[in-house]
């Protein structure tokens, strides 16, 4: 493991290169750590993008309005209190998602859960940055691969930049979306009745869902950048404001993009709602004013951009400490990779994504919860157990938890298999820290 940057060079001059320096294989010194505002523009500018919308609108279209917000409310104090503890846990340390997973997991455990989450979420670049191309077509008739190859471009030059791009993307996002939001919403109101929204009863029929389904649906979209919160929330000066920034996205920021996709269902502005859910895209270029026009293709390039360029933060920095290379290597790496995915259709499926991630998500974060609380040893024995190289109550609980959210999901349907797994997690790993002998000093340190 590479050890930590200096802040002087040999010759005890200022070294300008850490200060740009992302720390992707040690804490962030607590003199790097940025301001509350920073950090929460991070995660702020995250969850409120339009592909949050999506899954507001279509848990509302089949529950109806006030079932979907209920389980939009049930969904995000979930996250609110699961991030929130990945969070306190990375600013109280400065450490990363890896360092995290390797005290948890083990000094070669842990490339299982980093690789399995790196991974995971440049899947999200991908479908994205396809989707930003097939926006824009639907909407223009733009070229949807020219697109979709020019925005993976600049996504990735943006995610080059490091922690600072993501606040002032973060910054420009989050308003740029309610300034789209609440412009649609007038649209809206100008041709349907907004007082009936709070009567919507969904579609009904086929496209029913249960509210734990529903629950479940909402937390896949965060559940694996939420899961690497530390990636973020390592640059808090201290837990408590890295528990506030992370407030700032769960509920708040993901709040208002699930309810304002919820809205524009109920009010009957969506075509086939349980399909595109709240997509309120088409109502903005539909009236194909120049000036509505221009806002729709900014909006559409920060936008998704903001969740682009954070996914592959996460992916490089979890890429880079697996590969012992630097996050902007990985950046443009992962990221001409990403895009090659989106030109390959990968954002097609993203019912499926929700589904797998949902049940092997959760229960990866409940065991790094359970490891701060159930752990033989507390605190004083964490860095023993990163010594270990595989640490098997970590593994066994993961897969408990996850075998858990697979049978909810597909034998309790009412059950939220994203919650299931989650506390059977937690529950597993304080189990069998407590049943499984814990290794001898010597086996502990041993490869």
């Amino acid at each position: 493991m590479n050890t930590q940057h200096s802040a002087l060079d040999p010759a005890g001059q200022p070294d300008t290169a850490a200060l740009d320096a992302e720390y992707e294989h040690s804490p962030v010194p607590a003199d790097r750590r940025k301001s509350l505002w920073t950090v929460s523009a991070v995660w702020f500018g995250f969850p409120m993008i339009l592909t949050n919308a999506v899954p507001g609108g279509v848990v509302v279209a089949m529950l109806g309005f006030w079932r979907g917000m209920a389980a939009i409310a049930v969904a995000n104090l979930v996250m609110l209190v699961y991030v929130g503890i990945l969070s306190h846990r990375a600013g109280s340390t400065g450490e990363s998602f890896s360092l995290q997973a390797t005290r948890t997991f083990g000094r070669a455990g842990y490339v299982v859960a980093a690789a399995f989450l790196a991974t995971i979420v440049v899947g999200w670049f991908a479908f994205n940055t396809g989707a930003t191309g097939a926006t824009l077509h639907q909407a223009f008739g733009w070229h949807e691969q020219l697109v979709a190859v020019l925005a993976g471009l600049g996504f990735i030059a943006l995610t080059y930049l490091g922690i600072k791009a993501l606040s002032w993307l973060g910054a420009v996002a989050a308003p740029l979306f309610i300034v789209a939001g609440v412009t649609a919403l007038v649209i809206v109101a100008g041709d349907h009745d907004l007082g009936a929204v709070f009567s919507y009863e969904g579609v009904g029929g086929a496209s029913t869902l249960t509210f734990g389904a529903a629950v479940s649906t909402i937390m896949a979209t965060f559940a694996d950048s939420g899961t690497m919160t530390a990636d973020f929330t390592r640059w808090s000066k201290n837990g408590r404001q890295a528990v506030l920034a992370t407030v700032s996205a769960f509920p708040v920021a993901s709040v208002v993009a699930q309810i304002t996709g919820g809205l524009v269902v109920a009010a009957g502005a969506i075509a086939a709602p349980a399909v595109t859910g709240g997509d309120f895209l088409p109502i903005l270029t539909g009236e194909h004013s120049g000036v509505l026009n221009v806002l729709a293709t900014v909006f559409v390039f920060v936008n998704l951009g903001s969740v682009c360029s954070h996914c592959l933060y996460n992916g490089a920095l979890g890429w880079s400490h697996l590969t012992g290379r630097t996050m902007r290597l990985m950046t443009i790496v992962l990221g001409l990779i990403g895009t090659a995915a989106a030109l390959a259709g990968v954002w097609d499926h993203f019912l499926d994504w929700l589904v797998i991630l949902s049940v092997f998500v959760p229960p990866l974060g409940g065991v790094l919860i359970a490891d701060q609380f159930f752990a033989r040893g507390g605190r004083g024995a964490m860095d023993r157990r990163a010594a270990a190289a595989v640490r098997p109550t970590a593994f066994g609980a993961w897969a408990i938890g996850a075998g858990a959210a697979a049978v909810a999901h597909w034998s309790a349907p009412q059950l939220s298999d994203a919650v299931t797994g989650l506390v059977v997690a937690v529950l597993a790993y304080a189990v069998l820290e407590r049943c499984v002998p814990a290794p001898a000093e010597g086996q502990a340190v041993s490869g």
